[in-house]
């Protein structure tokens, strides 16, 4: 997909720039530019970012063992197909998240993407509209997506390789937005799982701190787990901030960008 020049304009306007994949020489496969193109933050009146992050060289190295599939998941949610899924979300009342609910947030995006987003628990907007990533930190993950040319948008005449599918490790919206508690995430985490058969994406991107235990049974934090490529049931996962984190703290908005940057070196190798 071809950027105009006003649109350089907007990215550069929110602090951008435009990812561009590496260009494959004649007969090879999957090269590998010796200084791989990154999504750098431009410095804001609000805050100043550094101007050149340092390179994140990734590696086809797991850094955790494969996680094995919940129990749960293996069982009867492990035979639904999309609709029937959908409905077991909506009708679930496993913990009390459901009792305060307006709806459940069950995901969003193309249902056989090759990228999928993995966010941590619906928000108040997210709550009352039904849909993971809306509000400011939605808006701020539209466009660190769209700098690396992707959409969530399921019915667009995006090309297959641009498709995104978000979920989030709760369905519920946790009151106040508290944190998730480690029985919720378990009682979810099924339909998680099931979700990630479904897709059978090609890469993940795990966005927050709850989002990446879930996925990697790590109780580390993500400043030493980012710049690494992790491994779900086999699939690469790289790990980055959540958008909610990065608009309280801007200047580690550098760091997010080298992180999908990395995700995109990886997904170009493995395609």
């Amino acid at each position: 997909m071809a950027w105009t020049e006003h649109q350089h304009s907007l990215l550069q306007a929110l602090g951008l720039r435009v990812w561009t994949p590496p260009v494959a020489e004649a007969g090879s496969l999957a090269p590998a530019p010796a200084e791989p193109p990154r999504v750098a933050a431009a410095a804001t009146p609000s805050a100043a970012v550094p101007a050149a992050a340092p390179t994140v060289a990734p590696t086809a190295a797991p850094t955790a063992a494969p996680v094995a599939l919940p129990s749960a998941a293996r069982g009867a949610l492990g035979t639904l197909g999309w609709p029937e899924l959908r409905e077991a979300v909506a009708a679930c009342r496993a913990c009390s998240l459901c009792e305060k609910r307006t709806q459940t947030v069950f995901g969003v995006g193309h249902e056989q993407a090759p990228w999928m987003v993995v966010g941590e628990a619906p928000g108040e907007q997210e709550d009352r509209e039904g849909e993971p990533f809306v509000g400011a930190a939605g808006q701020l993950l539209d466009r660190m997506l769209a700098a690396l040319q992707l959409t969530r948008v399921a019915d667009g005449d995006a090309r297959p390789e641009q498709r995104v599918y978000i979920a989030n490790t709760l369905k519920c919206r946790p009151p106040g937005n508290r944190n998730p508690q480690p029985d919720e995430l378990a009682k979810c985490e099924p339909f998680l799982v099931r979700q990630i058969e479904l897709v059978k994406p090609r890469l993940i991107l795990a966005m927050g701190r709850f989002a990446v235990q879930a996925l990697l049974r790590s109780d580390e934090p993500i400043g030493k787990l980012r710049g690494r490529v992790h491994r779900y049931q086999g699939v690469p996962l790289v790990v980055t901030y959540h958008p909610a984190y990065l608009l309280r703290n801007l200047p580690e908005k550098a760091k997010a960008w080298d992180d999908l940057c990395l995700a995109a070196e990886v997904f170009e190798r493995a395609s």
